[in-house]
């Protein structure tokens, strides 16, 4: 694997920000094989607020500073986590959600019930779905499973 970095970015400038939001775009492209490239297109236009938003946004980037990956915290929820798919297997979503853990005791999360390997990687990760929702958080109609740890280490 290559080295990564990762840290809490306190940069939401239109270039950070327009970084980020390709990586989310590459990567829903290779795990959201729900969505239409139209439905991608609609959602990606509310991108740029979510991640403007967040509370907390920690970045994942290689080492000439390219951002590869990002997750977002609010309280002790996830609400987001995004691998650029050429990274994807190499320990980067872990080594953020570790991170997540240490610095915020996340231990929740939503994710969509159609992406069955991010449910997997956090159950893996010692996650457990606790509710399902048939819409997203939007009210889109992309069925979402409510996720809890508890305290343990990984």
């Amino acid at each position: 694997m290559c080295e990564i970095r990762i840290y809490p970015s306190e940069s939401r400038d239109e270039a950070s920000v327009h970084g980020l939001c390709l990586v989310w775009e590459r990567s829903v492209r290779a795990t959201h094989t729900f969505l239409s490239d139209a439905e991608i297109g609609m959602i990606s236009r509310c991108v740029p607020e979510f991640i403007r938003a967040v509370p907390h946004l920690i970045v994942a980037a290689d080492a000439v500073g390219q951002a590869v990956a990002f997750m977002g915290i609010s309280g002790r929820k996830i609400e987001m986590l995004f691998v650029d798919p050429a990274l994807r297997g190499q320990g980067v979503g872990r080594r953020l959600v570790e991170y997540g853990i240490r610095m915020f005791s996340v231990g929740e999360l939503c994710v969509n019930e159609q992406n069955p390997q991010a449910v997997g990687f956090y159950e893996h990760l010692g996650f457990r779905v606790c509710r399902r929702s048939e819409r997203d958080e939007q009210g889109n109609p992309y069925p979402i499973l409510w996720m809890e740890r508890s305290g343990e280490p990984l």
